[in-house]
């Protein structure tokens, strides 16, 4: 670690959805060496100026190896890798001498009401608490909310079906939830790795944010939002639009039971609509977020929205 700065950063998933924009961003910040850790059998292709090295989790030595000399550790892993894998991550790195462990990008997992519902964020809560038997490490649990190209490209997610041009509100569309792009993910992940450890002068450091839940947002918006940002980027009126509206109480056990007898589809129905209840927990507006703080940019809803359109259209 370089004086009073972060220099070695390890990733792992470094082109995964989330984890390319990260990589990139760190990349065009110019102030860190990148290494991503990867399997051997992977045939990700590693960009430009990242130095690869294999890991192999059945051989926790190869992650204290590989992560030896790294002053911080991302872990962007798919939702369904299991929790085991992170731990040994953590515990690699801990081994290793990794002062600092980035995670979490998902929803307010500390709404304890919310992980009761959806038992799928326990992960995240299991996962702080696996931190905590570190002996020297800090963490850094980055809350985004949804990815939001991810979510609208996808009907069975937000509801609203970009391609066929009908959408189904919960409720009446208004209740509101922080979400994130992409893009603002990898500008707040290079932007936290770029702050000092301790303070010089009266900016933030990193030692005020360590061992902490941070909140980022794009856009706090509802679905009555998106569908008009949609009808703009189509270039469409709302009447050409299939609008039908469901309680989301309703939707959420159906959906519910739907995932029971082994439907994926009613899963991710189930985990998108609870965010949506009214109760407010999908909102984290009121917990304050770190956008000041890393000074990241105001972004255009349409452009985003655009974004998942495309999306959409490759998923097709």
């Amino acid at each position: 670690m370089a004086h009073n700065r972060i220099k070695n950063v390890a990733i792992v998933g470094a082109t995964g959805h989330c984890g390319q924009y990260m990589t990139q961003a760190i990349l065009d910040a110019g102030k860190h060496t990148l290494t991503a850790l990867t399997r051997a059998e992977s045939e990700a292709q590693i960009p430009s100026g990242v130095i690869r090295k294999v890991i192999d989790y059945n051989k926790p030595e190869t992650i204290s190896e590989a992560l030896k000399g790294q002053d911080a550790l991302i872990i962007t892993l798919p939702g369904l890798v299991p929790l085991e894998t992170e731990v040994a991550l953590m515990k690699g790195a801990n081994e290793a001498g990794v002062r600092w462990i980035l995670n979490d990008w998902g929803v307010d997992s500390v709404n304890e009401r919310l992980v009761e519902d959806v038992p799928a964020f326990e992960k995240k809560v299991n996962a702080r608490k696996a931190f905590q038997e570190l002996d020297d490490c800090n963490y850094i649990s980055l809350s985004t909310g949804f990815w939001y190209e991810w979510s609208l490209s996808a009907a069975m997610a937000f509801g609203i079906d970009l391609l066929n041009h009908s959408a189904t509100l919960f409720d009446e569309g208004e209740t509101r939830i922080t979400v994130s792009t992409w893009s603002q993910v990898g500008r707040a992940v290079a932007g936290i790795l770029s702050l000092p450890i301790n303070a010089e002068g009266s900016g933030s450091c990193l030692e005020d944010l360590k061992n902490k839940v941070l909140y980022l947002r794009s856009f706090t918006v509802n679905q009555q939002e998106m569908l008009e940002s949609a009808c703009r980027v189509t270039g469409t009126k709302r009447e050409d639009w299939k609008i039908t509206k469901e309680p989301s109480s309703k939707r959420y056990e159906e959906s519910k039971r739907q995932m029971q007898e082994g439907s994926f589809e009613g899963f991710v129905k189930m985990m998108y609509t609870r965010v949506f209840y009214p109760d407010g927990c999908g909102n984290v507006d009121h917990k304050g977020t770190v956008n000041k703080i890393l000074a990241l940019p105001e972004e255009d809803l349409d452009a985003a929205t655009m974004a998942a359109l495309e999306r959409a259209k490759a998923q097709a």
